[in-house]
């Protein structure tokens, strides 16, 4: 891996007068295997290696890349990071401080059982065509999609400060979905959509999620969908499925909590956030039972590791404790801004070609007493249980969202009674989490992964986790989903034109986290 390379980047940047540097020397390899009707849409790896370097000299920051690993690559790169630092340094209101971090030296590899990389390739596209035949053995279906992901990064990072710390992580994502329906299209996936589940794991995640047990049942629910009536709009108790509810964590709590959006350093691309420090410790965020943290050392997580790009090692930080607003997701620059003893460890890049950022690990919805999905609904007189993602939009504070799902089921006195299309729900964050007054219990608690999270000028995607069960929450506001052109200024996305993904069989729905997920992760 060319470790001297690194190291010889300090060296280099001490001698052009930088107070503090790092290096961060990346090798990664990636396979996808994706299949469309049948046909392998594209099937093979991808191998990448840089050197990203970072420096501090007279408080200011620089950045660059090496690129070429050479003495005289990293010579020049170096340059221009304390070119940059220099140039930064100027234009400061104050100095760059970093809260204090001890020195690590440390050998971490992500568990995993089965080496995907050592599953055949053959294997693979066979397990993603017999699911495509078993969810088109249901009449209506249109069209059939399977996606398999693997990725295995080996990351060297070492400091000014002493630090010298070798990570191997290894991921794997899969994934499968049916289209049905005439003039609109109506899709039903599995485990989630875009693309799947992933984890930070290896081959017996697939296993796991069991794609071919399910492909059936994935395919005669996006035929029951597209025969569905539309979502009635109306203001009743909703139910949201484990998989929607990570979204709902990921934009409503995760990246406003994100310190360097509340001190505006996002705001020109992705926005800011309405949890200034004023609320911290203050602010009714949820209702008692809500509690929501960030955890890097969770096992199989997405968003787990075990040092972040400051050098600081991964650590569980609350965020809403009882409903209170008690924490930020932090770097050891922004921590020291707030008066913060030491970093929280959120602070990762998407490669060595990009510099770190404040990032979500694993920003999860604790478990509560509500029991199964099954008591829940049981439980609940009037109202709706949706899930599965399609689409959603937030504004620019994160405060006002709208999200709308593939499916959703309406409850009548304790029991679904039929599957509906398109619907959508809309809510004020704080109003939202303060109406949560049932969550299910650790049975149904499932650790979700989103690989593609957005964030930064240019935009660094990168893979977080985010634990739920259902849950439910009173009193909000259900329609049909909305054109994307109506939806508010903000972040958002689509699949595509008016989507819903259906489910005449409800009653396995209501068991798929516990029996095939086998609960948490």
């Amino acid at each position: 891996m060319n470790k001297h390379l690194a190291l010889y980047a300090l060296d280099v940047a001490r001698s052009q007068g930088a107070s503090y540097a790092d290096a961060r020397l990346i090798k990664t390899v990636s396979e996808t295997v994706e299949t469309r009707d049948l046909f392998v849409v594209y099937a093979g790896e991808n191998e990448s290696i840089g050197l990203g370097i970072r420096v501090m000299v007279r408080g200011g920051w620089g950045f660059a890349t090496a690129r070429h690993l050479t003495p005289q690559g990293v010579v020049f790169a170096v340059t221009k990071a304390v070119e940059a630092a220099k140039a930064s340094a100027r234009i400061l209101n104050g100095r760059v401080k970093l809260a204090p971090e001890a020195a690590h030296t440390a050998i971490w590899q992500s568990p995993f059982s089965i080496d995907p990389f050592k599953v055949s390739l053959s294997d693979k596209i066979g397990l993603l065509h017999e699911s495509e035949r078993l969810m088109r053995k249901a009449r209506g279906v249109k069209n059939t999609s399977g996606l398999l992901t693997f990725t295995r990064e080996n990351k060297l990072f070492v400091s000014t400060d002493g630090s010298d710390i070798e990570q191997t992580f290894l991921s794997s994502g899969c994934g499968i979905d049916a289209t049905a329906g005439r003039n609109e299209h109506f899709v039903r996936s599995w485990p989630n959509s875009f693309g799947g589940q992933y984890e930070m794991a290896g081959w017996e995640m697939v296993d796991r999620w069991d794609l071919l047990g399910n492909a059936r049942r994935v395919g005669e629910e996006s035929v029951a969908v597209s025969k569905a009536r539309q979502c009635p709009e109306m203001v009743t108790d909703v139910i949201l499925g484990a998989s929607q509810l990570a979204l709902q964590i990921h934009e409503s709590t995760g990246h406003p909590t994100e310190l360097d959006r509340v001190f505006g350093e996002e705001e020109n691309y992705a926005g800011a956030s309405f949890l200034t420090p004023d609320n911290l410790g203050k602010l009714k965020y949820g209702s008692k039972i809500v509690n929501l943290t960030a955890d890097a050392t969770i096992p199989n997580a997405l968003g787990t590791y075990a040092y972040d790009d400051d050098g600081v090692s991964g650590q569980r930080v609350e965020l809403v404790k009882n409903g209170l607003f008690v924490g930020y997701l932090t770097s050891r620059e922004t921590s020291h801004e707030l008066g913060l003893p030491r970093s929280g460890g959120m602070m990762r890049a998407t490669g060595p070609g990009f510099t770190p950022l404040v990032r979500m690990s694993n920003v999860s919805l604790e478990p509560g007493n509500a029991g199964s999905l099954d008591d829940l609904i049981a439980d609940t007189k009037n109202g709706i249980l949706l899930d599965t993602n399609y689409s959603w939009s937030i504004d620019d504070r994160r405060h006002n969202f709208q999200f709308g799902t593939e499916i959703g089921w309406l409850i009548k006195n304790g029991k679904i009674t039929e599957p509906v299309r398109n619907p959508s729900y809309w809510g004020i964050t704080t109003n939202f989490w303060n109406s949560c007054d049932a969550i299910c219990g650790p049975s149904e608690h499932v650790l979700w992964g989103i690989p593609t999270c957005a964030k930064g000028q240019p935009c660094q995607a990168i893979g977080t986790g985010h634990g739920a069960a259902p849950a439910r929450f009173k009193n909000t506001k259900v329609g049909v989903a909305k054109p994307a052109e109506d939806k508010p200024k903000g972040a958002s996305h689509a699949k595509g034109s008016a989507k819903a993904k259906s489910g005449s069989h409800h009653v396995s729905l209501a068991h798929h986290h516990r029996h095939c997920a086998g609960g948490s992760k």
